[in-house]
């Protein structure tokens, strides 16, 4: 039996710091799909708002952390394993022929 997951929030975070972090869905293993494209390096993101903070190169500010920048777009958060239940049973896919 599966444990039921806590829906996406619409906003969260990876900085603990932040009052939209989650420990709980992050250890679930949250992913994000923007414009279309598969995302591994979000730091935040915004459903509703519709953007995503992705780091700025290699560059902290003055508290250590990543400089990010913010970028607007299609933002689609979901679980990782979810993801991947549904392809595994994909029937349109030729490796599983």
């Amino acid at each position: 039996m599966t444990d039921p997951k806590k829906p996406l929030p619409d906003r969260l975070s990876l900085n603990p710091r932040s009052e939209h972090f989650d420990e709980e869905v992050l250890s679930a293993g949250v992913g994000i799909r923007f414009n279309g494209n598969e995302k591994t390096n979000v730091m935040e993101y915004s459903g509703s708002e519709g953007w995503i903070c992705v780091p700025a190169g290699r560059s902290l500010d003055r508290f250590g952390q990543p400089m990010t920048i913010k970028l607007k777009g299609k933002v689609e958060p979901y679980y990782e394993a979810d993801q991947a239940a549904a392809d595994d049973t994909d029937p349109g896919d030729p490796a599983q022929a």
